[in-house]
Parts: structure tokens; C-alpha cells; sequence
């Protein structure tokens, strides 16, 4: 029986450590090899026919930045697409006032931007463009970005990710900081390591550019909450994962509401966790399966959970195996687990050198650890019941 119960805690150990050592991996990565060639700036003259499409659910308080962006950044022949979809407000007419091309879909029983965008799609075909660009309704598009995105598209024949960042503005609470930091490490240094070495990185749902063809041929109308996520593992399947381009930056701010904030939080967390679950097992047997590298780079990549979430995993199991050892059990699981542990420390520093030492000094190392401590509930909460789904606008307004 004593075997038996440390061969388990050592499988456990074994497990957590699958996504310690890619998060760890992907980070030296990033930092240590040089970046690809295709990180470099483009051919302008490779530029094509471009769509750009707006899914705005309830968004006229702050669609018009993103539009006059993108407006800033179109040539002759480019259009703008804006979907106002299930919307209670003004969206649509805020839109048609800049002179925007704007469609309208109601339709109660199918909310989600997955159904947003595959109706814009279905809107094109009359007269399909060569790129599709996706940029979400409160995102800032910085100056070139279209371009980039459309001529990398265009010579390499797959999709491509910009760098999409979250912002806080300055004086918000340390908590909002330590949130755009992991924010960094997620969308920034992993696909950056993911490139170096080689390998497609994520869709980040925003600054997205397909080929047509590409795009049409996905499968969008579906209310998952990460249907960017399942996008980009779907091309990935049929041989057309995504490259990241971080010369093309979008930017949004984090909500400035408890309320907003908790919200997104638990949708995009709680959709994470729920893909890890149901879907990265056999997606893992399948790529290895069908010999496809491309995929199994995505779905491990998918498989490691949210920063907080892992840490917090990785501490009870070395705490578990610990307790283990001092009860006579094998000492395995507590040095699997706890060399993991010691790892993601090590690429959380790594990462805070990169791109992190302007948002928090040496100083906030114990408001992450609280940042950490508070997320607990999130995830208590997550496990205790289903997360929302619907495709709601978040809050950002900030508490009274």
C-alpha cells in the first residue's frame, strides 16, 4: 500500500511538472535564443486587400478610438466591418457615424463572438477580401499595425498574432500591476519563445490575421468563451497554425471595477481550465498520434494553467510530498515537484527581467505572493460551479 501511494504522489508530481517545465522552457527560450527572421518588419509591398472586423457587443462608450486606429491605417480597397451583435445600445449608429460598414445580428439564443464573427464572414463572401484582421472593440491598434499583419499574412500563407497586451492605468492598486505582468508572460514572453524556437504560438482572440481561405474554412459559430483558443488549436489540426508577430501591438486596459475585473478573470480562467481538462489530453495523444509537432507544441502550451493557478499547484504538491517523506513515504514526488517549483520561481524572475521591471521593483515580491494567495477563492469558485459563457461587455469602469 505504501508503494502503491508513492507511486501516485510521484505520477501527480510527474504531471504538474509537464506544465512547469514548458512554461520553463518557453521562457529561456524567449530570452536566451535569437528571435526568427520572420520577426522582422515585412514587405510593404506584399500588402493585400484587407477586412477588418469589430465584434461589439454593447461597446459604443469606447468603440470610437479603435475605429479612428484603424481608420488612421487603411489603404484604398481595405474595409471595416463593425458587427453590432445582441446590442442593448447605441453601438451601431455610434459605428455608421464615423462612416464604418456596419451589420447588425440579433439573435439571443447564440451569444457568443464566435457567432459575430462567423457572421461577418457570411457578410464577405459576397465579397471576400484576401485578409481578415479581427480587432476586438476596446483595443487601441498602434501605428503600422495593420500593415504588418497584413503583409506577414500575406507571405506566409497562415495566420498571424499580434502582440496583445493588457494596461493598467498608473494609479491603480499593485493587484492591477502584478495582473499586467502575468499578462506579459503569457502574451508576450511565451510566444516569443514559442517562435524561437520554431513553433506556431496561440490566438489571443484580437489582432488576428487569417488568408480567407484559412478563416472561412474555421469553424467560428460556437459559444465557447475561448474561441480563440479553439481556433488557433482547430488550424493547427488541419495545418495552418498561427506565427506571432509582436511588431504589430494592440493594446486594452484591465477594468478598473472589483466587480469588471473578477468577472473577466473567471470567464477567460475558467475557459482555460476547462480546455486544459477536456480537451488537452486528447489532443496530446492525436498530435502524437498523426506526427503533427505543430500541435503538440499548441496544446502543451494550452496545458499549462494560469500563472497563479500553477504556482499554487505546485507549492501543495511539494507541501504534500513533504509531509509524505516525514511520514516514511519515497522522497520522489517532493523532488519532482519541488525542483518544478523552484523552476516556474525561476522563469517568473526571468521574465520579470525582460519585461517586467518597469511595473513592479524588487520591493512588490511580496505583493505577488498576496496577488497569488487572493486568487485561491477564484479557482474554489471555478471548481464549484459552471462559468458564465454568455458573451457579456466587461465592466471597466472603476469603483466608486
Amino acid at each position: 500500500m505504501g508503494s502503491l501511494f508513492s507511486y501516485t504522489l510521484a505520477t501527480l508530481a510527474c504531471l504538474f511538472g509537464i506544465p512547469a517545465t514548458v512554461l520553463f522552457l518557453e521562457v529561456v527560450a524567449a530570452i536566451a535564443l535569437p528571435p526568427r527572421k520572420c520577426l522582422q518588419r515585412p514587405n510593404q509591398d506584399s500588402r493585400r486587400r484587407v477586412a477588418i472586423i469589430i465584434p461589439a457587443h454593447n461597446e459604443s462608450a469606447g468603440l470610437l478610438p479603435t475605429i479612428g486606429d484603424i481608420n488612421l491605417q487603411m489603404r484604398a480597397g481595405d474595409r471595416m466591418l463593425v458587427v453590432a451583435d445582441n446590442c442593448i445600445d447605441d453601438t451601431a449608429a455610434v459605428a455608421a457615424a464615423t462612416g464604418a460598414e456596419v451589420i447588425e445580428r440579433n439573435d439571443p439564443t447564440r451569444m457568443g463572438k464566435g457567432y459575430a464573427l462567423d457572421f461577418a464572414l457570411k457578410h464577405l463572401s459576397l465579397d471576400p477580401p484576401a485578409i481578415v484582421i479581427i480587432i476586438d472593440a476596446d483595443c487601441r491598434v498602434e501605428e503600422g499595425a495593420i500593415d504588418q499583419l497584413a503583409t506577414a499574412c500575406a507571405m506566409t500563407h497562415s495566420p498571424i498574432q499580434a502582440l496583445n497586451l493588457m494596461t493598467a492605468p498608473d494609479e491603480t492598486r499593485i493587484n492591477y500591476r502584478v495582473a499586467e505582468f502575468a499578462w506579459r508572460v503569457k502574451n508576450w514572453v511565451r510566444p516569443l519563445g514559442l517562435n524561437a524556437l520554431n513553433l506556431p504560438c496561440q490566438l489571443m482572440g484580437t489582432g488576428m490575421a487569417f488568408p480567407w481561405g484559412v478563416i472561412r474554412s474555421g469553424n467560428l459559430a460556437n459559444r465557447s468563451i475561448v474561441e480563440d483558443l479553439k481556433l488557433g488549436i482547430d488550424l493547427a489540426q488541419s495545418g495552418t497554425p498561427a506565427q506571432f508577430c509582436p511588431s504589430a501591438s494592440v493594446k486594452s486596459h484591465f477594468p478598473l471595477s472589483v466587480e469588471g475585473a473578477e468577472s473577466q478573470r473567471q470567464r477567460w480562467e475558467g475557459g482555460h481550465i476547462g480546455m486544459i481538462l477536456t480537451t488537452a489530453p486528447r489532443l496530446i495523444f492525436k498530435a502524437i498520434a498523426g506526427r503533427n509537432f505543430d500541435l503538440l507544441a499548441l496544446t502543451l502550451d494550452l496545458a499549462v494553467p494560469p500563472l497563479s493557478l500553477l504556482v499554487i499547484l505546485l507549492a501543495g504538491m511539494s507541501l504534500v510530498g513533504g509531509i509524505a517523506v516525514l511520514f516514511g513515504y519515497s522522497s520522489v514526488a517532493l523532488i519532482i515537484s519541488g525542483a518544478c517549483f523552484i523552476a516556474v520561481l525561476l522563469a517568473i524572475f526571468l521574465s520579470w527581467l525582460k519585461c517586467g521591471r518597469d511595473l513592479l521593483p524588487p520591493s512588490a515580491a511580496f505583493s505577488i505572493i498576496l496577488y497569488i494567495v487572493a486568487k485561491l477563492p477564484i479557482y474554489r469558485q471555478l471548481l464549484s460551479r459552471n462559468s458564465d459563457l454568455q458573451w457579456t461587455r466587461t465592466d471597466r469602469n472603476k469603483d466608486d
